[in-house]
């Protein structure tokens, strides 16, 4: 155990492996040539990597997209040729193939980049105290050993809690906080991340968060719907893998679908019947305009349109007669939307004026939906990632619960996201756990939140609750993985944070945006430098990998690196990491793995193993009998549940309740659906920052559409008049994969502008443009384009930032540039709520984002 701290990893090639590292098989790649230099192929190097042939071992494709599909590569002594997705199985719409989408299939690209961090290094001007920190960004980097690198940041670690004390220790993120643990703890981060106000809420009111849980209904379910609504979700971009496919499915079942969407995407062309734009962030006013259609035209006898059955069963607070105990009658839902006390009916024309939807299609829509017998209404998180958008995930169950459309084959409501995009339902195979114990306990109790932070370090002051403020004094930050600097809101004062605290460090595979504002970067592996491991993509199926390569230069795994850390402050390994090996992790995770029984009621074991198994893996464990072998695992990397229609691994979301609402209550206050919820008032008042009321009532959102405006009734436009979106595209997954030259090929960072905002600002289709807000400016090319509704640009999520310190601009269209640390409610991060203005750039053009120079070291 822990023998790799006894050595140093030489990561020696020969001749044949010089041709091998190369990321393409052409001449002129570029190939590892020695511990220190890099070589390009020749034509009859890259002629002899073609004709040989290798293992293909199942990879790892570990990026946080929701497919997580198959992915093999080919080693040729030692080094990958070329990577291959799925061909395990025959295809079909019952069992497809887990194909990998574009990303994954570049991954290759991503081990053997350039740009690779290959050593520990240090910011030149960098000493104790920080040195000169207004140079991190922009410092130069000196080569230093892993005794050195380790040893600079387990004495900061001391100097600044001695100093300090431990709560000026920011963690963001990986495993470091093992090692800090031990020595008296550290400050964490929390938030709603991608989820926006879906994250928390919904446990309050009755619905699943759509990632841990789901509450729509499963894939071969799905083919049941004669309707489909996709309401800001845009799978064939933002879920690689099978969604889509499995979404035609529905469709060539006979399913009409109609997408609500600010973005003519992907989806909607391969999959939409239908394209409603809709203005960022007014979804929730578009749809009590849709709910007050069926309450003013519903007639029970003669055109029902409302559910009343289902509300009165499953649901309190849609009207006086249906409030809990205890509660103001006349606080109902049905009341808010008609205006009864406030005046202000939530008309159909109410709700057009805010959401650019025309009066005639909301209702059009609305009738549509409540005359279908079988609908499914799925949204994603976008529409959620709204400032004050904490009651649009009740808003969107509310409607679900008017109509029905819950809890019935063909017929659900809920969150298509991620994961569980188009097929919700706990999983049918699973891995096991590694066996590593947990870490000792955090004796810091602060947290500060991703909507609040950068702010707070400022200011030396965060939130920690209603009228809670305490005081905080960072002056350490650890990345221990993730991408915290580029991804949380208000990214130019993130740099100003990280310009200014006494010490930086980051583990990382590239000089991403964390690294590049560090005093210390430490060089890490990725999964396929690594024992292997699973992982997990959609409930159908597991996916293992296995180590493929070496680890390249002087990278190390983070366990290694928390490990070493730790032992520099005066612990053993096993204090920090417990005494399991990487093998035995590896080997516990399969030999705990579980898949669904044949008739649908538990979990048995996946994988058979024999004493002959655990002698050759030279592990400890028991026999057990399973469905497939270790060394069928470990061949073709995935297993997959058989699946068909009528099988017992179906899933109906929420079915046992709806049928019987007392004998299977949901876990809510009153064990209904809470169209009334002083559960969720109470939960968002308490986080500290704004409140709700316990109906979903519509809040306009903070630097949202309004705010456009000077004067929002007279409609005269602001200063910032049109909104931004985020989209998820398939040049990235996040921020991974930005450096990537084939997907920089392939999918251009461009900021796509409607026609008529180009048209009146003069810009043309290929001009630079210059995007701002009151947080921040970024250069773009601009993509003018008709699949926009005016008023609204979009731009990429994740690009890695490259700010011009001078004109305090930054060249690569990083969105986070452009957002405010202002948090909301449950302290959403609000990226889809930010208002900017874009004109033609005076100065030097952009270069196509494929002609920049990597981030070499």
């Amino acid at each position: 155990m822990f023998e790799f701290l006894n050595k140093v990893k030489e990561h020696k090639f020969s001749r044949r492996s010089f041709i091998g590292a190369g990321a393409a098989v052409t001449a002129g790649a570029v190939f590892p040539a020695s511990r220190n230099k890099l070589q390009k192929l020749t034509a009859v190097q890259a002629e002899e990597l073609q004709s040989s042939e290798g293992e293909w071992i199942p990879a790892a494709c570990w990026h946080n997209c929701g497919g997580r599909c198959l992915l093999k590569a080919e080693v040729v002594d030692g080094i990958v040729k070329r990577v291959k997705t799925d061909d395990t199985r025959e295809d079909s719409p019952d069992n497809p193939q887990q194909r990998a989408c574009v990303r994954g299939r570049s991954q290759r690209q991503q081990v053997y980049g350039v740009d690779r961090l290959k050593y520990p290094m240090k910011r030149k001007h960098w000493e104790p105290g920080g040195g000169n920190k207004e140079l991190r960004g922009n410092d130069e980097w000196v080569r230093i050993s892993w005794d050195e690198a380790t040893d600079i940041v387990a004495s900061e670690i001391e100097r600044i809690k001695n100093k300090y004390s431990n709560r000026s220790i920011l963690v963001t993120g990986g495993d470091i906080g093992r090692a800090l643990n031990l020595v008296g703890g550290h400050v964490g981060t929390w938030g709603t991340t991608s989820w926006g106000s879906w994250r928390w809420g919904p446990a309050y009111f009755g619905l699943q968060e759509g990632y841990f849980e789901h509450s729509i209904n499963d894939r071969i379910d799905l083919r049941n719907s004669q309707l489909i609504v996709l309401w800001g979700l845009n799978p064939a971009w933002s879920s690689p893998g099978s969604p889509t496919y499995n979404f035609l499915q529905a469709k060539k079942a006979g399913a009409r679908v109609i997408v609500i969407d600010p973005m003519y995407s992907e989806s909607a062309e391969l999959l939409g019947d239908e394209w409603v734009p809709v203005h960022p962030g007014t979804d929730h006013a578009l749809m009590l305009g849709m709910a007050h259609t069926l309450i003013e035209e519903d007639d029970p006898d003669s055109n029902p349109l409302i559910d009343w059955d289902f509300l009165k069963s499953c649901t309190v607070g849609f009207d006086q007669d249906m409030m809990p105990e205890g509660a103001d009658k006349e606080a109902n839902f049905k009341d808010y939307v008609l205006g009864t006390h406030d005046g202000q009916p939530k008309t159909a024309e109410w709700a057009s004026e805010i959401s650019g939807v025309e009066a005639g299609v909301i209702r059009r829509i609305a009738r549509d939906i409540a005359s279908t017998n079988r609908v499914a209404l799925l949204t994603g998180w976008a529409p959620a990632r709204i400032k004050n958008s904490d009651s649009w995930p009740q808003m969107f169950m509310t409607f679900g619960a008017m109509t029905g459309h819950m809890a019935q084959p063909g017929r659900m409501t809920g969150v298509s996201c991620h994961f569980g995009t188009g097929n919700g339902g706990p999983r049918l195979v699973m891995g096991g756990g590694n066996g590593v114990p947990p870490a000792e306990e955090n004796d810091v109790p602060d947290s500060l939140v991703h909507a609040e932070m950068w702010d707070a370090i400022l200011k030396g002051e965060y939130t920690a609750g209603y009228n809670d403020k305490r005081d905080i004094d960072i002056q350490m930050i650890y990345h221990g993985m993730g991408a915290t600097l580029q991804t949380r809101d208000g990214q130019s004062k993130g740099i100003d944070v990280h310009k200014n605290v006494e010490f930086v460090v980051t583990n990382g595979h590239f000089i991403t945006t964390n690294a590049k504002y560090s005093d210390i970067v430490l060089p890490a592996t990725t999964p396929w430098e690594r024992e292997g491991g699973f992982n997990v993509g959609n409930r159908d199926a597991l996916f293992y990998y296995r180590n493929v390569i070496d680890p390249l230069f002087e990278c190390k795994d983070d366990a290694e690196i928390t490990t070493e850390i730790g032992m520099k402050l005066g612990f053993t390994a096993e204090e920090v990491y417990g005494d399991v090996s990487p093998r035995q992790q590896l080997f516990n995770q399969i030999a705990g793995a579980q898949v669904i029984n044949k008739a649908g009621t538990d979990y048995e074991p996946l994988v058979t193993i024999t004493n002959k198994d655990i002698s050759e893996w030279g592990v400890e464990g028991e026999p057990q009998k399973g469905r497939i072998t270790i060394s069928e695992l470990e061949e073709k990397g995935v297993y997959q549940v058989e699946r068909k229609p009528g099988d017992n691994y179906g899933y109906i979301a929420q079915e046992a309740f709806r049928k019987d609402p007392e004998a299977n209550p949901l876990e809510t206050a009153t064990g209904k659906l809470e169209i009334y919820s002083e559960a969720l008032a109470e939960y968002v008042k308490g986080i500290g920052f704004t409140e709700i009321d316990p109906i979903p009532t519509y809040n306009p959102a903070i630097e949202g559409y309004e705010d456009t405006y000077k004067n929002f009734h007279a409609k005269e436009k602001g200063d910032y008049p049109l909104q931004v979106i985020n989209p998820h595209y398939l040049r990235r997954a996040h921020t991974i994969f930005d450096n990537n030259p084939w997907l920089r090929e392939a999918w251009p960072n461009d900021v796509y502008v409607s026609t008529a905002d180009a048209r009146e600002r003069g810009v043309k289709n290929g001009d630079t443009v210059l995007v701002e807000s009151k947080h921040g400016k970024t250069l773009r090319i601009a993509h003018v384009t008709e699949r926009l509704i005016p008023g609204t640009i979009g731009l990429m999520h994740g690009a890695w930032v490259e700010m011009d310190e001078e004109k305090d601009i930054d060249k690569a269209g990083s969105d986070n540039i452009l957002t405010g640390a202002i948090a909301t409610g449950q302290a959403i991060s609000g990226w889809n709520s930010t208002i900017c203005d874009f004109r033609k750039w005076e100065g030097e053009d952009l270069k196509l984002d494929k002609l920049w120079e990597p981030r070499t070291v």
